[in-house]
């Protein structure tokens, strides 16, 4: 009698962790080790929770010059694939402004609802002048560099999109004999994706060190010193995010709203953590992709809104710092100056740049009304805490605009949309393995 072989076990994989659950995870970790190291005064741990952190930060943002530059280049190149370009970009632009206008109200009504400024136990000697103010004609004249050089030594991302602008319009017009450039510019840019991916599968890691620093340097009794204020960021930013934003996609796109966040949610939730909406920008490129977004529309649109479109820093956080310094020295705000305050943010936002901070709006905002700009150093202790909370709205906003704009022009693939969930970690790192099982993306074509 022949006795059959045994079935041979097939080992047992380890689960493969979502990368929204790695980032949670660091998120709760990074907490308990600042909680502890506040507590029980742990040197070493301090120390370990800064440099990762500023090491994460540091990847990031050894990749923003050339990224921002070959990515405004080839979108702009781009352009040239979509039929109605001219109509797509000024759609884009008029949807930018439409939602900075209304979290810069928000702001404002929140602002005044609460008086921030109020109880806080600060006065104008706690404050102190930024070494770099902004003003209109500093933002005006500093568009256009002395070389070439200089802005991406000094990392001036306004400069930057300024000459990519110039450069891409140039190719445009050049046409075919462009094209050996523009071929070197795509293959670039995505060298420096895929650079950019591996720095972003450590935000986990960088998280920890993050909100770990954050914990332990300013502890709890400064967010409660600026308890309102904070507040009021934190749900000026929600009422954007999950309450503009879906009444938008309802009214506006006419999808469901739900199906944004689970796409978009992994480009929300890497932005609160890095701070960086430049940093963000590859993971924001490719859940806008899922959402059904033409590529060839998303590769100009994102790169656009990662530089100009900041509803949390250049609306919301502005305006509610307005009022809260106004408070502190004691200047009165009247209608014009809230007027002001909308026009600075909807026309001032690219002055933010998609750097961490907001410092430069702020200090253009407080220029225009005449406020005092000592007003700049009461709120940079607390800034790590809010800048988290904005970066996320500004990631947000830029990843809706391009989904509703496709929406009313009629090419968005609502399969696409309404299928879109996974974490495009994961999902980028499966489709590079297998190019091959990759569809063509279909060309966008916008209708009149």
């Amino acid at each position: 009698m022949s006795v059959s072989a045994p079935a041979p076990v097939s080992p047992r994989r380890i689960p493969k962790v979502p990368f929204w659950a790695q980032i949670v995870a660091g998120l709760v970790l990074g907490v308990v080790l600042g909680w502890i190291t506040r507590s029980y005064d742990v040197p070493w741990l301090y120390t370990t929770l800064d440099k990762v952190g500023h090491i994460f930060v540091q990847l990031l943002k050894l990749a923003v010059a050339p990224l921002v530059f070959f990515a405004i280049l080839v979108s702009i190149t781009n352009l040239r694939k979509v039929n109605n370009a001219a109509r797509l970009a000024s759609r884009t632009l008029l949807w930018f402004m439409i939602t900075s206008l209304i979290a810069v109200v928000i702001g404002l009504v929140l602002g005044l609802l609460t008086d921030p400024g109020a109880g806080t136990g600060l006065t104008p000697k706690d404050g102190k002048k930024p070494e770099n103010a902004g003003s209109w004609l500093d933002f005006l004249t500093g568009i256009i560099p002395t070389d070439v050089i200089t802005p991406f030594t000094e990392l001036n991302v306004l400069q930057i999109v300024f000459m990519a602008a110039v450069a891409g319009i140039a190719a445009l017009k050049l046409g075919e004999r462009a094209q050996p450039i523009l071929t070197f510019a795509e293959s670039v840019l995505e060298l420096l994706q895929k650079a950019l991916w591996w720095v972003i599968r450590l935000a986990p890691i960088g998280t920890v060190g993050l909100i770990g620093y954050a914990i332990a340097e300013y502890g709890w009794h400064l967010i409660g010193k600026y308890a309102t204020f904070t507040a009021d960021v934190y749900i000026g930013c929600a009422l954007v995010i999950f309450g503009v934003y879906p009444l938008l996609l309802a009214t506006v796109a006419k999808v469901n709203p739900l199906q944004f966040f689970k796409g978009a949610w992994p480009a929300i939730q890497l932005a609160f953590v890095s701070r960086s909406s430049v940093g963000t920008m590859p993971v924001t490129v490719k859940v806008t992709e899922r959402l059904g977004v033409p590529k060839e529309y998303t590769s100009f649109a994102v790169p656009f809104g990662a530089t100009t479109k900041m509803d949390g820093c250049a609306a919301i956080y502005p305006a509610l710092a307005a009022i809260f310094i106004a408070q502190i020295f004691d200047v009165q705000l009247g209608v014009k100056e809230y007027l002001l305050i909308a026009l600075v943010s909807v026309i001032g936002s690219a002055a933010t740049a998609g750097l961490t901070g907001a410092t430069v709006m702020l200090t253009l905002t407080l220029s225009t009304l005449g406020l005092p700009l000592e007003g700049v150093g009461l709120l940079m202790a607390i800034d790590p805490v809010l800048d988290m909370m904005r970066t996320a709205t500004n990631v947000a906003g830029q990843a809706l605009v391009p989904v509703i704009v496709a929406a009313r022009e009629k090419i968005l693939d609502l399969d696409a949309y309404n299928s879109a969930s996974a974490s495009p970690v994961d999902g980028y790192e499966t489709r590079e393995a297998s190019p091959a099982q990759t569809p063509a993306p279909a060309k966008a074509t916008a209708t009149v």
